[in-house]
This record gives C-alpha cells, sequence and structure tokens, in this order.
C-alpha cells in the first residue's frame, strides 16, 4: 500500500489530455520516487523499474482480446438445445422474475440457437461453427461459462471489467500491472491499447491511469500507418536538429527543476527521451516484411492493411520486445438485430487472429509466460430482440447474468471447461465467477495478489477488485 502524492499542478494539467500526451506520460522511465506495491524496497529510481510480484509469476505479459459490444454466448459457446424447443414462446416467469433489460421486456420469446454445434480436440469442448479456427486450438484454452457481471449496458460494462468500477477515473487492470511490476522495455510503451472497430463506448477510461500517475496509462497505437500520430521527424528537420533541441529543452528543464524542485519537470524530460526513443523503436516493431509467408498466412495478415488479424500479430511482436499488457479492442459484436449476420462478420474478422495468437505463442515458446484473455463486458439473452420501430428483428439483448469467457496460457490450465449454466443459458448453474475475479485472477497469473496491490488515495484504500473477487484456482495450472 503506498501513498502518492498529487500536486496541483499535475492535476490540472492531466485532467484532460490527448493522444500525444498520454503516450508520452506512457512511455517515460520518471525519475519521481518508485512505489513498490510489494512492500520491498526499489531496485531503481524510477516508476517503471522492474519490481518483484509479491510471489513467483507464470505470465510475465497479457494480452487482452476484449470483444466489445458483447458476442452471444448462445451462439458460440454455450450450446442449450432447450432453447430451439421454446423458440416463440417466453420463458418461465420464474427464471425471469425480477430482471432488467436494456431494449426488451423480460417476457419476451425465446430465440433458439443460430448455428450448429460440436466436440472438439481431447477436451471434447463444444464450439458453433462460427469458431472453425478456435476449434483447432480448443486444447490448448481454458472455457469459462458462467462469468456474471453488475452492469448491463456497454459503457458502464466495458469500464468495470476493466477497472473494477462502473465510472471512469479509477486505474485500469493493465495499469495496476505496471504499478506492481513496472516495465522491461526501455522503447516501448509498457502498456498499448490498440482498436479494430468503430468506437469502444466505454473510451479512454477503460485503459486510464486513474488517480495512479499518468505514466501507468495505456498508450494508444493506431492499427495502420504510424503507430502514434506525430510521432515522425516534421519536414525539414533531422535527427541531429532534433536531437539539439532536447538538449537544450533537457538542460532549461533540468535548471527550472532546480529551481522549483517539482518532479514532474524530471518526468516529462524523461518522457521526452522516451519518446525520441520511440522514432526508431515503433517503425520496427510495425515493420512486419521480415515475417515469414507463413506466419502472416497463419494469421490471416497483410502487413500493411489494418486488420484484428494484424493487431494479433503486433501484440506478439510486443510480447517479445518486453511489452508487459497489450489490449486490443474489437468492437461491433452489439447484435440487438440480426444476431447470426453480426457473428458471422464478427467471427469472420476474429477467429482466425486469436486462434493464430495462441498457436504462435505456442510455437515460439511464450504461451507459457503470456497469459491471453477473450471475451466481452456481458453477454446476450436467450430471448429475442424484435422492435420495428428500431428496425430490429432476429437480436439478442443485453445479458449480465451469465456469459463466456476464455483464457489460455500465463499458468491457466490447457483444455479445461469451467461453469455452466442453466438449460436455458439464463443463470450460472455451478462454479460461478464474477467479473472481479477474473481480475484477480488475470492479476494473480502476474505474480500479484489483488488484496494486496492497493494505493491510498482520497483518505482510503483502493485496489482492483475492491473488496471482492477470488482468485479461480480451479483454472490455473
Amino acid at each position: 500500500m503506498t501513498d502518492l502524492p498529487v500536486p496541483r499542478r499535475y492535476f490540472f494539467r492531466d485532467c484532460g489530455y490527448g493522444v500525444g500526451k498520454a503516450a508520452l506520460a506512457s512511455l517515460l522511465a520518471g525519475s519521481a520516487r518508485a512505489q513498490n506495491p510489494g512492500g520491498d524496497a526499489p531496485d531503481s529510481p524510477t516508476l517503471m523499474a522492474p519490481r518483484r510480484p509479491h510471489f513467483p509469476a507464470k505470465a510475465k505479459a497479457v494480452i487482452h482480446l476484449f470483444m466489445a459490444g458483447a458476442p452471444s454466448q448462445l451462439d458460440l459457446f454455450d450450446h442449450k438445445p432447450a432453447l430451439a424447443k421454446l423458440e416463440g414462446k417466453p420463458l418461465p416467469p420464474e427464471v425471469i422474475r425480477g430482471q432488467r433489460y436494456a431494449f426488451i421486456r423480460p417476457d419476451a420469446a425465446v430465440l433458439g440457437p443460430r448455428f450448429r454445434f460440436a466436440r472438439h480436440g481431447n477436451s471434447g469442448a463444444e464450439l458453433s461453427e462460427m469458431l472453425p479456427r478456435l476449434a483447432t486450438v480448443v486444447d490448448d484454452i481454458a472455457i469459462l461459462k458462467a462469468v456474471h457481471t453488475d452492469q448491463f449496458n456497454h459503457a458502464p460494462a466495458q469500464i468495470f471489467f476493466n477497472t473494477g468500477f462502473s465510472q471512469p477515473g479509477r486505474p485500469s487492470i493493465g495499469s495496476w500491472a505496471l504499478y506492481g511490476l513496472g516495465s522491461e522495455t526501455r522503447d516501448l510503451p509498457a502498456f498499448v491499447v490498440m482498436s479494430t472497430g468503430g468506437g469502444i463506448s466505454g473510451g479512454p477510461a477503460c485503459w486510464s491511469s486513474g488517480f495512479l500517475p499518468t505514466t501507468y496509462t495505456g498508450v494508444r497505437f493506431r492499427n495502420g500507418g504510424d503507430p502514434i500520430l506525430n510521432l515522425s521527424l516534421p519536414p525539414g528537420v533531422d535527427a541531429r536538429q532534433q536531437r539539439d533541441t532536447l538538449d537544450l529543452v533537457t538542460e532549461l528543464n533540468r535548471r527550472r527543476q532546480g529551481a522549483v524542485g517539482d518532479p514532474e519537470i524530471a518526468t516529462r524530460t524523461a518522457a521526452y527521451e522516451m519518446a525520441f526513443r520511440l522514432q526508431t523503436a515503433a517503425p520496427e516493431l510495425t515493420d512486419l516484411s521480415r515475417e515469414s509467408k507463413e506466419t502472416l498466412e497463419l494469421y490471416g495478415a497483410e502487413p500493411a492493411k489494418p486488420s484484428f488479424a494484424r493487431a494479433c500479430l503486433l501484440a506478439r511482436r510486443m510480447v517479445e520486445r518486453g511489452v508487459r499488457y497489450i489490449t486490443i479492442y474489437h468492437e461491433g459484436w452489439d447484435g440487438h438485430s440480426d444476431v447470426a449476420g453480426n457473428l458471422r462478420t464478427n467471427c469472420g474478422a476474429t477467429d482466425r487472429g486469436s486462434a493464430a495468437l495462441v498457436a504462435d505463442l505456442k510455437r515460439r515458446g511464450l504461451l507459457d509466460s503470456t497469459l491471453v484473455v477473450w471475451g466481452g463486458e456481458f453477454g446476450r439473452t436467450p430471448m429475442v430482440e424484435s422492435n420495428p420501430t428500431l428496425g430490429r428483428s432476429l437480436g439478442r439483448d443485453h445479458h449480465p447474468q451469465a456469459y463466456t469467457i476464455w483464457m489460455a496460457g500465463g499458468g491457466v490450465k490447457r483444455g479445461v471447461t469451467f461453469g455452466s449454466t442453466d438449460e436455458l443459458g439464463f443463470h450460472p448453474a455451478e462454479n460461478a465467477v464474477h467479473v472481479h475475479d477474473v481480475q484477480a485472477t488475470m492479476l494473480h497469473c502476474l505474480g500479484l495478489d489483488h488484496e494486496r496491490l492497493t494505493v491510498r488515495h482520497a483518505g482510503r484504500d483502493f485496489r482492483l477488485t475492491d473488496v471482492h473477487g477470488r482468485v479461480v484456482k480451479e483454472i490455473l495450472a
């Protein structure tokens, strides 16, 4: 547990920020006093210095494949033949009693599964025909079928999954990971965010550092072209001129820091230096010309074409270069109408890349030290959404009571299915897992105790899981 002083100038400068400022802040190896959540003396006088975990860790890095908009678990993972028999009829009153929904009445008619299911691998895990590539690596993943959340609208639920709280202002899980473990890369951000869709409901609050130093904020990378805007040298400026300019700014900042003693000045200076190095490191990272044809075909990625597959391949390259936490948001899963068409589109965009990432990490010996997490903010209802006024038909509404995610690598058992829902896919039937439990388990894989990883702010102790959460030990290797 650590107190983090927040100078007034720090707050007023960073309460609103753009991509460039967030990038610089996140790249710094600042000279401010190190914070060590584990309680041991810091090994380096920097906020981003590598730090020992609370206990030996299985995972060194996390790749979070966030399916924003909420995929339909009932059409992808959680096969319920009983829904086909009830299609067109309302659910029994005792099942839906006391429930709230965003766009439908609780007594809406049932919608049966839209696709065929089959069992795969030695584990016999049941998957939809929409996930043929995932079926090839199903023995390397753990499927959690009874996940539930407290939120039933997109922005609060996305923020809740990422920060443990439904409103903006708390540190994201990637920020907590950096706060606890520091960084193992000098030339790239330790926490990178990419997106492959049209917009994220929760916005930057999902990767914010909240009340932690902005050092720990996720850096948004573009999926094509320059990964960060305004990073390339402007016309007419060469590297020598830029180096001379930075040296002059550094000297002026050094004199100012000596006069006023503001640690944020040293932080800013370090950020400029890191951004200077990033001008070389970022183009090398995103240059896929040295990847083999076989690897590009495995992912289904084209080197210069933005796609989810390309983002997954970049994530693997980031892990190889010491990036600690990577989140890829794929938006568009909000199937309020034509849920079958929605799934065809989004599974077509993501299934190959997701499976390739697991396979590629495994063959390179990186899967055991990299935790991969796939899933959205909640699930979809067993009942149909059909609203002529809104032009909707054959869709599914938001369903926070039970949904599915999968995890792989980083200390997670392979080829297991944990938890189940009732015969209608409405409520957890056994081994329910709350979002706070998922967060606690992810931190555990990184060697962090979610109950010990705390910070004192505004007169109280905060942690990612608030006063909740348990490590799902049943899925750990």
